[in-house]
């Protein structure tokens, strides 16, 4: 049974960090890029940053360039996004996803498989 698995959400003062993991199994992610959207109450989900199947290549919203970072280990089959100077802006419940589309797209459609979700609360 293909899964992904979100961890690691939680409540932090603005400014601080918080480093989200995302497990899968049922498939090997090395044939996959990978990407975090987020989705806030009442706004549609947003892309937030992609990762290519090997770690050569990825791409930022423009809102998080510069305080988020993604990786991937594909031999433990899961990628990770490392978020900085959090902003209550930042608030929303983050997934990952994975999609065989050869592009990074920011495209919530062009991605194949979705964790459930886990909550992250920068506050004020």
């Amino acid at each position: 049974q293909v899964q992904l698995v979100e961890s690691g959400g939680g409540l932090v003062q603005a400014g601080g960090s918080l480093r989200l993991s995302c497990a899968a199994s049922g498939f090997t992610i090395s044939n996959y890029n990978l990407a975090w959207f987020r989705q806030a109450p009442g706004q549609e989900r947003q892309f937030v940053a992609a990762i290519s199947w090997s770690g050569g290549r990825t791409r930022y919203a423009d809102s998080v360039k510069g305080r988020f970072t993604i990786s991937r280990d594909n031999a433990e089959n899961s990628m990770y996004l490392q978020m900085n100077s959090l902003k209550p802006e930042d608030t929303a419940v983050y997934y990952c996803a994975a999609g065989q589309n050869p592009l990074l797209g920011t495209d919530p459609s062009r991605y194949k498989y979705w964790g459930q979700g886990t909550q992250v609360t920068a506050s004020s």
